[in-house]
């Protein structure tokens, strides 16, 4: 059996660690055209009442933002 494409596709779970009214309702992986994305959703209101999500959409970042610099030639052009 094949592995699972998900090259378009993203899901949204709902943000069991929001501790203020500002940090995203949701929050979930999106993956667009082979770029790894997250996805943040905050529920509101319309003027006219309708509830919606709005959401914003960013580059994912890597877990420890220097481990892509390990061993790397920029490590040895530093002075310390």
């Amino acid at each position: 059996m094949p592995d699972y494409d998900d090259t378009n596709r993203g899901a949204l779970f709902r943000n069991k660690q929001k501790k203020k009214p500002t940090q995203p309702d949701y929050r979930g992986p999106l993956n667009y055209e082979g770029v790894e994305l997250e996805v943040a959703g905050w529920m509101k209101k319309s003027k006219a009442g309708d509830s919606y999500m709005s959401l914003t959409v960013q580059k994912k970042e890597p877990a420890d933002p220097g481990a892509s610099y390990a061993n790397s030639d920029l490590d040895k052009d530093m002075p310390f």
